[in-house]
């Protein structure tokens, strides 16, 4: 086999596709392997250059080849469909992989350590838990509501709901029994959204860039630790622009012939990360309206000209950029620094 100059592989359970060219951008290398074959195929193979779609057990993949001596680099799949032809399958997908990783504009994704990894994991766990609690919630009302009992909104109104339920003496006893069964499920999951809380702001106490980012007005101890979790290397990022797109709090851009066209924000990268911050920032502005806190210029110009959801959008960007300017700078919080910025862009 000729020298490697890189390698496009692509991934599945079972399944790698290998995709190789030389230094000339010859085809040297089409290769199916399993699974159990893939560490053994490349500890054979001298260092080389290996592109994968980051997707699921990429990063796992990524770790045990740099472990083998090789360089690996993690594409966003999005970025990959553009190269693939005519066609799909997994050696098209692997030639695309191989395409895409070659080229100098490319964005990569950087490779998680477990712990990073596993950190990840407990935000996901209490956002599945978050959701189970939304669920029932809602179930609950919805099942009262038949029988006539309904409750204000907000998630302390759930249990003596329950309460109101199990003491009406019209209600069936199969309606009490299943109602039983839903306070009891209830219970449990927010017994199990406490834990979780509780070991997410551990993470958080003893993660010293989460720390200052909850200090930012609107983002607190959830969001600075989605924050830190999700974005564990935020020197790739050029700007903090760059860095709000991501997140997808940038408007959408459908420009063209010189005529700017700017649409509704991308929503692009970790919706329950872009939905913290977006809610961090209308829990500022609600206070805001009501005569509290200690509000920007910019921001109280901006409630003047924007309806409050648009504003709480662009209050999110802006906090994503602040957060982002923190994370690489290493510095704490100053809120002289956007006082002072609003008032240099009045001026």
């Amino acid at each position: 086999m000729k020298q490697l100059s890189r390698i496009g592989m692509d991934t599945s359970k079972r399944v790698f596709q290998l995709h190789g060219v030389d230094a000339s951008e010859q085809v040297v290398l089409r290769k199916k392997l399993r699974r159990r074959e893939l560490e053994g195929f490349f500890a054979a193979l001298p260092p080389t250059v290996i592109g994968m779609e980051a997707c699921g057990g990429a990063h796992h993949w990524a770790r045990a080849l740099q472990g083998l001596g090789h360089e690996v680099k993690l594409l966003p799949p999005q970025y990959v469909k553009a190269y693939v032809k005519r066609g799909k399958n997994d050696a098209v997908d692997a030639e695309a992989v191989c395409e895409a990783m070659s080229r100098p504009t490319m964005r990569f994704v950087p490779v998680k350590t477990a712990e990073q990894q596993a950190a990840q994991m407990l935000a996901s766990s209490r956002d599945r838990l978050v959701r189970r609690r939304t669920q029932l919630s809602n179930a609950i009302r919805g099942h009262a509501a038949e029988f006539g009992l309904v409750a204000a909104k907000g998630l302390d109104k759930i249990e003596p709901l329950l309460a109101r339920l199990q003491a009406e003496e019209t209600l069936p006893d199969l309606a009490r029994a299943l109602f039983a069964s839903l306070a009891e499920e209830y219970t449990q999951v927010q017994a199990e959204l406490t834990k979780m809380e509780a070991r997410l702001m551990a993470w958080h106490r003893q993660n010293e860039p989460s720390r200052r980012l909850a200090q930012v007005p609107g983002i607190g101890p959830i969001g600075a630790t989605l924050l830190a979790l999700k974005a564990p290397d935020p020197h790739s990022f050029p700007s903090g622009r760059h860095f709000a797109a991501w997140i997808g709090l940038t408007p959408r851009d459908h420009s063209t012939a010189g005529k700017t066209r700017l649409g509704v924000i991308t929503r692009a990268g970790d919706e329950a990360l872009r939905s913290t911050l977006v809610v961090g920032a209308t829990a500022v502005i609600q206070q805001v309206r009501r005569g509290r806190g200690s509000p920007s210029p910019w921001l109280i110009a901006l409630l003047k000209r924007k309806e409050p959801k648009e504003a709480a959008v662009a209050l999110a960007n802006k906090m994503a950029r602040i957060a982002w300017k923190l994370m690489v700078s290493g510095e704490p919080y100053d809120p002289r620094h956007a006082v002072a910025a609003a008032v240099g862009q009045t001026v």
